[in-house]
């Protein structure tokens, strides 16, 4: 089975690579596993404080997490699979892909501010060339409708 993979995080631009690769999963048959990478920085602390914040993270990735699954299995009939990471983002993101082979195509959500798309789009895009999967980006101020259309 192919699957999209697609990055949980804390961005606007999120919710339509949510969006995009669940509805392009339900149209070609394929899964959906959803990526969160909890960066190290979070837990530069006391092993003790790191640990609760290290718990902490993971449960908000799950409850957010639970958001798009719910959404995903009511209308769009897909069952997504969520994995947490810890490290560096891009290279979670690259260890993900190489370790998954059924992971086909990667779904990124771009910023439209003027801050540029973030800095996961521009950092996956210098290494496209040598992943081994395609990259989708994904506006994130395309409006739901359009991208039922593009889907």
């Amino acid at each position: 089975m192919r699957k999209f993979l697609v990055v949980l995080d804390d961005s606007r631009e999120c919710l339509n690579a949510m969006r995009f690769a669940a509805m392009r999963a339900a149209h070609t048959e394929a899964g959906v596993t959803i990526l969160a990478v909890i960066p190290p920085e979070e837990f530069n602390h006391w092993i003790g404080v790191g640990d609760i914040m290290r718990q902490e993270a993971r449960e908000r990735i799950e409850a957010h997490f639970e958001v798009f699954a719910k959404w995903m299995r009511d209308k769009q009939g897909i069952d997504p699979e969520l994995v947490i990471r810890e490290g560096e983002p891009v290279a979670e993101i690259i260890a993900q892909v190489q370790e998954d082979p059924e992971v086909g195509v990667l779904v990124l959500g771009a910023g439209s501010d003027r801050k540029g798309p973030g800095p996961l789009v521009t950092q996956l895009s210098r290494n496209s060339g040598s992943l081994p999967i395609p990259i989708t980006i994904v506006p994130g101020d395309l409006s739901k409708e359009r991208l039922e259309e593009i889907t």
